[in-house]
């Protein structure tokens, strides 16, 4: 009997030929099977079974200009339907153009060649070979002042609130127009998905709110809730016995802000913790650079962000997130059926109460409690 070789145990590589009848997910598993592609399959299956276990908490980051090219629409929104994804943290461009596709306004394919000192003068503005006319900035501007302007924005407020409170009106505007699930904003307040920015002033958003502000317009965005509001989240998935998870678009602020929830938990509020459970990043960043953006999930352990015996529930996949995303998205509704959803949006109030009880008890809170 020949030797059998401990190195040698992996599914042999013998795959059927492409017929063209493929599903999407049929074609992740079939022939996805090295490199690269492979590193999707596994992400596509470690989500598949997994992630959206009912009781797995699903964070999403979102950083790369993604809406701009329709994948709001396309996939997050049917992702956010499906109960896959319970909370988010974006950059606040992604959800200022995603929110011209809840106006009516329209995106259109360009080319990346070219010459942009024309297209300034015919007032086109480019997002690489995304091409739309200079006027949809304007407009969209138009919006964000009309409604920031109104009574209910006059307050301190977390950034979910506020993209909560934008949705309401951003739905509105779909509905006068005939129009449904074209914006990502919209389709969260529907869903009840809070939607968290870790640099709102780095967006037109920011900007808009504050111009109105030089108005002596009240709106201010509270950072200090959002990042209390984030870690009581994945506190509470946690301390129920749960898991979280996240899918990390790229990397950036959002992933940094999204992966620090745990060691505030830990480092800062003193909370016995342990990290994420799951963490499935779709990236174009390298990790040698000593960038956030290619930090790998082992490095993230040091940190506490991981768990570190949950490094086998880990995947990163090299490759850009316009590729990952669809088919990723396409895996999972053809292979999980849908969740019930979180609404963790509603659950603010309660999740907040549930960590300040736990730093007042068992955290650095307790000795601070005593003393009063």
């Amino acid at each position: 009997m020949p030797r059998k070789n401990p190195h040698i145990t992996g599914a042999k590589i013998d795959p059927p030929a492409i017929t063209g009848k493929e599903s999407a997910a049929d074609l992740v598993d079939q022939a996805f099977l090295a490199y690269n592609g492979a590193r999707l399959r596994e992400g596509a299956r470690l989500l598949n079974e997994r992630m959206l276990a009912d009781d797995v908490t699903v964070a999403l980051s979102i950083t790369g200009a993604l809406t701009p090219a329709g994948l709001g629409m396309s996939a997050i929104i049917p992702l956010m339907r499906a109960g896959f994804v319970d909370w988010i943290v974006s950059t606040g461009a992604n959800l200022y153009h995603d929110t011209h596709f809840g106006l009516g306004l329209s995106m259109h394919a360009g080319s990346w060649q070219a010459d942009d000192v024309e297209l300034r003068e015919q007032e086109v503005v480019r997002i690489y070979d995304i091409f739309f006319d200079y006027s949809v900035l304007l407009d969209t501007d138009a919006f964000f002042r009309e409604i920031i302007a109104l009574p209910e924005f006059q307050r301190s407020m977390s950034t979910a609130e506020f993209h909560f409170l934008c949705g309401k009106y951003v739905r509105a505007r779909e509905e006068k127009l005939g129009l449904k699930h074209r914006s990502l904003l919209a389709a969260a307040h529907e869903y009840g998905v809070p939607i968290y920015t870790s640099s709102p002033g780095d967006s037109s958003i920011g900007m808009n709110v504050a111009a109105k502000a030089l108005e002596g317009n009240r709106l201010a965005f509270d950072v200090s809730a959002d990042v209390n509001e984030t870690a009581a989240i994945v506190w509470d998935a946690k301390s129920r016995g749960g898991k979280s998870a996240v899918w990390i678009l790229g990397g950036g602020s959002p992933k940094n802000f999204l992966l620090q929830t745990e060691p505030q938990i830990q480092e800062v509020l003193g909370i016995a913790e342990k990290g994420h459970d799951y963490f499935l990043a779709c990236t174009d960043a390298r990790p040698d650079t000593g960038g956030l953006s290619g930090a790998t999930p082992a490095e993230a352990v040091s940190w506490g962000k991981i768990d570190p015996d949950q490094l086998p529930g880990t995947v990163i996949c090299y490759a850009d997130s316009t590729i990952t995303l669809p088919l990723l998205t396409a895996y999972a509704l053809a292979r999980h059926a849908p969740r019930k959803l979180k609404r963790l949006y509603d659950r603010r109030e309660e999740l907040m109460k549930s960590l300040k009880r736990a730093y007042e008890t068992t955290g650095r809170g307790a000795g601070a409690a005593a003393k009063r």
